[in-house]
């Protein structure tokens, strides 16, 4: 009696414990499953609405078979070969007349097309009124620099020449550099500044161009005529860029001894070659016509120079 008294002093109260857990875990669960089944994905009702809408939707009907070009072709044969037209009956052939399934991709490549030439023609055009404009400009801006170089103009040490498609402006070297220099000297900033003015009002590209005489340099800074030439038109287009002129509109092009206008044999003829030419071109195409001149003139310049005494 006393040894069972002892078991049931130390008997375990806390069981309930486990019928609590076990409530407990049954209860989330069911509140889990209950979340599920409310919680509706749109996107999947959606496609099974549509799907349940077009089964029971009745297809719109035609008495008329639908024609697709070569299949209606076929049976439209087939159907001439059980009854034949009355002129077959005859020996009289009359012409079938083929159908052709129609793409839909064709019309609107056509489309696309027509779309694309009208673009590139009102394209042609405007670039056309933009090289009529400018070469109307040509005009003024010969003007506008006659009248601000008409000093220079006068002692024969800057020409300003009117061509087809451009305006030519030619100044001598000595009034720019020093001999064998590409530094532009003090006077010729002023000059250029003057050039500069009008150049900024207008929007023609701007080609400058150095030329030499045919005595040899080689120094470290410039190993032969073509560095020399380059340099002095370089110089020059940095000098417009610093006045504001838009620099995408100018080209430095270095042309060194081999494009004469006068004979290198006398010092006269030495101080024309040495020259700096400012090419202000009504458009970009310009350029390749001054460049196939600038050869012309070189061949009649070396013709002429082989054929003298």
């Amino acid at each position: 009696m006393g040894r069972r008294r002892h078991e049931e002093e130390h008997e375990n109260h806390e069981r309930w414990l486990v019928s609590y857990a076990d409530f407990i875990t049954l209860l989330f669960a069911f509140f889990v499953v209950m979340y599920s089944i409310s919680s509706v994905n749109e996107g999947k009702y959606r496609v099974l609405s549509d799907s349940l809408i077009d089964a029971f939707k009745e297809p719109t009907r035609s008495l008329n078979p639908i024609q697709t070009g070569e299949t209606l072709r076929s049976i439209q044969l087939n159907r001439d070969a059980v009854n034949p037209p009355s002129g077959i009956e005859h020996g009289i052939q009359e012409p079938v007349e083929e159908e052709f399934e129609h793409t839909p991709g064709e019309g609107g490549g056509k489309e696309q097309e027509q779309q694309q030439e009208k673009a590139d023609q009102a394209t042609d055009e405007t670039a056309e009124r933009e090289r009529q404009q400018r070469l109307a400009q040509l005009d003024e801006i010969a003007g506008d620099l006659e009248e601000k170089l008409s000093p220079l103009i006068d002692q024969k040490l800057i020409k300003v020449k009117r061509k087809d498609n451009w305006v030519e402006v030619e100044m001598k070297t000595n009034i720019l550099f020093d001999s064998g220099s590409a530094r532009l000297a003090v006077g010729a900033i002023p000059i250029l500044k003057e050039l500069g003015e009008v150049f900024k009002n207008f929007g023609n590209p701007i080609q400058v161009e150095g030329f030499t005489d045919n005595r040899p340099i080689n120094t470290p800074a410039f190993p032969s005529n073509w560095e020399l030439s380059a340099a002095r038109a370089a110089s020059v287009v940095h000098l417009f860029q610093r006045l504001g002129v838009d620099p995408e509109r100018m080209a430095a092009i270095g042309y060194g001894e081999y494009h004469p206008v006068a004979s290198n044999d006398t010092p006269e003829g030495r101080a024309q070659n040495r020259r700096v030419v400012i090419i202000i071109a009504a458009d970009s195409d310009t350029r390749r016509i001054v460049d196939l001149t600038r050869a012309t003139q070189a061949r009649r310049q070396s013709a002429g120079t082989e054929g003298g005494p």
